[in-house]
C-alpha cells in the first residue's frame, strides 16, 4: 500500500526527498559537491550563517545544551524568561510564550483557544500549521477567499452570532505568494464583530517594522505568533498577546505542555541578537528591503506581473513536471530554486519560489528572468 502511493506521488510529479546540504555561507549552498546561488532560504537577514556571529555569542555565553523536560516540569531556566521579555517589548504586549517551532505554536494557539461553540474564520491560503490548528480544535471553522474581506465580512454577517468566541486568522506575509495582508481592513472586521484577530507573523518578522515587529505593529492585533528560525536565524517561535492569553496557553495549548523545551543555548541565542546584536539586524534588514525594491523596480520593468510585494516571489508555472523541468534547469546553471508543489500550493499553481535574503545580489536576480 505504501509502495502504490509512492508510485503515485513520483507519477504526479510530487515526490519529495531531502537534499544533501553539505555546506552554507553567505547567498550561496553545496549541495552533493556542487555550489549553487541560494535563492531557497528562509533566512533573509542571512544570519545563519555568518560565523563571526556565532564565535562573539559562544564566547560569552555559559547556557547549557539540553533542558531535558518540559517547562512546567524542571525544562524552564532565566533565559527564557529574558526571551519572552525581549519579544513582549518587540510587540508591545503584556506577555509572550515560546513554542518549540512555528507549526507547534500556530497548532497549540489555534486548537488551544478555539473549542465547542467556537468559531475560525480564516484566509483560504493559511499554512498548514493554522489549518491543522483548526481541524484539531474543537470548533467549527470557515475559510474565505484569499484576501477578500468582502467574502469574510459575509461570512461574519451569517455565521458569528451562532458562536461564542470567535477568532480571525491570517498571515502578514504569505509564505508562498508573498503578498501581503491589509491587516486594518481585519482590524476594522474583528472589532465591528466581536472576534480575537490572530496574525502569522513568521515571513515578516525582522523583516519590517522600525522595531524588526512586523507588518503589524501598532494595530490593534490580539495574537502575534511568529518563529526565531527564519530571519533572526535561530530557532523556535513564540506568540505575543495579553497575560490572560499566554497564561490560558500555558495551561492549554498541548503542543507546548507535552514538549521537551528548546536548549537554554538556542534561546539565548535568540535573544543576544535581538537585544545585543539588534543594530545589526536593522542594518541587514534595511539591505533586505533595498534588494527587494530593486528586484521589484526590473520586475515591473520587464513588464512580469507578480502578486508579491515582498521579499518573497512567486514564479507560477502550473503543472509538477513543467516546474521541475525548469528548476533543473536553472540549478545546472547554478540556481538553487526547489520547485514548490502541491500540497503546499493549489493544484495547478506549482511554482519557483524565489526567496531574497539580504546576502543576495541583484544581478543574480538578472541572471535567473533571463532563463525563465
Amino acid at each position: 500500500m505504501i509502495k502504490t502511493e509512492l508510485e503515485a506521488l513520483r507519477n504526479k510529479g510530487q515526490l519529495r526527498s531531502i537534499p544533501n546540504i553539505q555546506a552554507k555561507s553567505d547567498g550561496r549552498i553545496i549541495i552533493d559537491g556542487t555550489e549553487y546561488i541560494n535563492f531557497a532560504s528562509n533566512d533573509y537577514l542571512g544570519i545563519s550563517t555568518k560565523a563571526e556571529l556565532e564565535k562573539e555569542f559562544l564566547s560569552v555565553t555559559k547556557s547549557m545544551l539540553s533542558s531535558a523536560s518540559a517547562r512546567l516540569l524542571s525544562g524552564s531556566s532565566p533565559e527564557y524568561v529574558d526571551l519572552e521579555r525581549t519579544v513582549s517589548r518587540i510587540f508591545n504586549k503584556e506577555a509572550a510564550l515560546i513554542f518549540n517551532t512555528g507549526y507547534q505554536c500556530n497548532l497549540g494557539v489555534v486548537s488551544a483557544l478555539i473549542d465547542k461553540g467556537d468559531v475560525i474564520f480564516s484566509d483560504k491560503l493559511n499554512h498548514a500549521s493554522i489549518i491543522d490548528g483548526m481541524q484539531l480544535s474543537r470548533g467549527d471553522f470557515f475559510r474565505y477567499k484569499h484576501f477578500d474581506y468582502d467574502n469574510l465580512e459575509k461570512l461574519l454577517q451569517k455565521k458569528r452570532g451562532e458562536y461564542n468566541r470567535a477568532l480571525i486568522v491570517s498571515e502578514s506575509v504569505f509564505s508562498m505568494d508573498g503578498d501581503v495582508v491589509d491587516i486594518d481592513r481585519l482590524v476594522e472586521l474583528k472589532n465591528k464583530y466581536n472576534c480575537l484577530l490572530m496574525i502569522d507573523e513568521a515571513h515578516a518578522f525582522a523583516c519590517y517594522g522600525d522595531t524588526l515587529a512586523g507588518v503589524s505593529f501598532g494595530k490593534d492585533v490580539d495574537i502575534i505568533t511568529a518563529t526565531f528560525g527564519k530571519a533572526v536565524g535561530s530557532f523556535g517561535a513564540f506568540c505575543a498577546a495579553n497575560s490572560d492569553i499566554i497564561t490560558y496557553l500555558i495551561n492549554k495549548a498541548r503542543s507546548f505542555i507535552f514538549s521537551t523545551s528548546i536548549p537554554p543555548l538556542n534561546i539565548a541565542w535568540s535573544n543576544w541578537l535581538l537585544t545585543e546584536q539588534r543594530s545589526y539586524l536593522e542594518s541587514q534588514k534595511l539591505k533586505l528591503q533595498k534588494l527587494t525594491a530593486d528586484v521589484h523596480s526590473l520586475l515591473k520593468t520587464k513588464g512580469i506581473e507578480t502578486v508579491s510585494s515582498s521579499h518573497i516571489i512567486p514564479i507560477v508555472i502550473g503543472s509538477n513536471d513543467d516546474t521541475l523541468q525548469v528548476s533543473e534547469k536553472l540549478r545546472a546553471l547554478g540556481y538553487y530554486i526547489p520547485a514548490i508543489r502541491p500540497p503546499t500550493v493549489p493544484e495547478g499553481t506549482s511554482r519557483l519560489r524565489i526567496s531574497l535574503t539580504a546576502d543576495c545580489r541583484i544581478e543574480d536576480f538578472v541572471g535567473i528572468l533571463s532563463h525563465i
